[in-house]
């Protein structure tokens, strides 16, 4: 199997990618836009199902593991324990530990190469990169392009991709208030403020971050400063990001003439709207890319990952319609039974926790129901 493939972008998902390929057998390159490796620094939270994915990659960069969940609605409180703790994760020690793999594992990393464009040229695809600082453009080509370039993919654009819609996410470091244990986080849900949650994550025993998922980038940083003071929180350093907003499939290959581009990752839009998390879904998306460039077709990779978006999208037009009181009365029936379903299954296996929830308590699928029938 002589096929070369390129990636573009040293993103978390890119680098998995290009690992993957080379260890099939594949010639792979990666091409970053920055002059050195240095991701900025943003705490995440992940389920278990990140380190089945990943094994040792992943060692390096989790930082905490959360056992506990404490959910604040209208007054109410909600408390779940989860089976296997959720992973808090240093984005940028898992994109380096993940750099390191892929160039151990045979991928070139080209960086300082600037992705300016790309055209069909028959079985291959040409693309133009430039060096920072540099107006000279170069012509490189491959047999298949991987756009890896994040939210506001420079390669989907260029292979003729929609504009995917994104939100804003920001969040501040903070110490973490004396009543809080270290292995638990807490989820606010405030509808006035956000469209999702306000959450506070411990990274270690001492510090944690805040933070929010808003309507746009500057109301966002506004709501997360009021949440602050009205938790006497002081924000030490503010973290932000654009995230793909997840509406619909797109198909994830585009074929030029003879040739292919795929995408992965965010650039994928492969986040779960709920949350808007999308470092597992991502890397689901990539090995189905992998499996569809290796085998010359699709993959059931994607069937999976499209219905695990799917139900995701189902549950937050749900929630869009859902105030204060609409999310006490969902903090109201948990019950135990509830509660140990949640703990058995996590956000990344939605069709399992649905139904297992849903079974032991139909109210909450009449909520929901009821909400999206009703909301608008």
């Amino acid at each position: 199997m002589n096929r070369d493939v390129a990636i573009i972008g040293g993103s978390a998902a890119g680098f998995y990618t290009a690992c993957q390929l080379a260890q099939m057998g594949l010639e792979a390159r990666l091409f970053e836009a920055s002059d050195t490796l240095d991701p900025s620094p943003r705490s995440l939270i992940v389920t278990s199902y990140l380190s089945d994915l990943l094994g040792s990659a992943c060692e390096g960069s989790v930082v905490n593991t959360i056992r506990h969940f404490e959910l604040y609605a209208d007054g109410r409180i909600g408390k779940i324990s989860l089976g296997r703790p959720d992973l808090v994760i240093e984005r940028s020690k898992l994109i380096r530990s993940l750099a390191r793999r892929a160039e151990a594992s045979g991928v070139q990393i080209l960086t300082g190469n600037r992705f300016r464009g790309l055209r069909p040229n028959g079985r291959r695809v040409s693309f133009s990169l430039a060096s920072n600082g540099g107006a000279e453009l170069r012509e490189e080509s491959a047999d298949v392009i991987v756009g890896a370039d994040g939210a506001l993919s420079s390669v989907a654009q260029s292979a003729g991709w929609p504009q995917r819609p994104t939100i804003p996410l920001v969040q501040a470091v903070v110490a973490l208030p004396d009543d809080m244990a270290s292995d638990t986080a807490r989820i606010w849900f405030v509808p006035r403020d956000t469209p999702y949650f306000y959450w506070l994550i411990p990274y270690s025993s001492t510090h944690g971050v805040l933070g929010l998922i808003g309507f746009n980038g500057g109301s966002a940083r506004r709501e997360l400063e009021s949440f602050l003071k009205r938790k006497a929180l002081t924000p030490i350093e503010f973290q932000s990001a654009l995230i793909p907003r997840y509406a619909r499939w797109i198909p994830l290959h585009c074929k030029m003439q003879q040739s292919h581009v795929y995408l992965v990752g965010d650039a994928a839009g492969h986040v779960k709207v709920t949350t808007l998390g999308g470092l597992v879904t991502g890397f689901r998306g990539a090995l189905g890319v992998v499996d569809a460039i290796t085998n010359g077709g699709s993959s059931p990779h994607f069937k999976g990952l499209r219905l695990e978006l799917g139900l995701h999208l189902l549950i937050r037009q749900a929630l869009n319609h859902f105030r204060e009181k609409d999310y006490a009365k969902l903090l109201g029936l948990l019950t135990p039974s509830v509660k140990r379903s949640l703990s058995l299954f996590n956000r990344d296996e939605s069709t399992k926790l649905l139904t297992h929830v849903f079974l032991k308590q139909p109210r909450l699928l009449l909520l929901g129901l009821r909400s999206l029938l009703l909301g608008k």
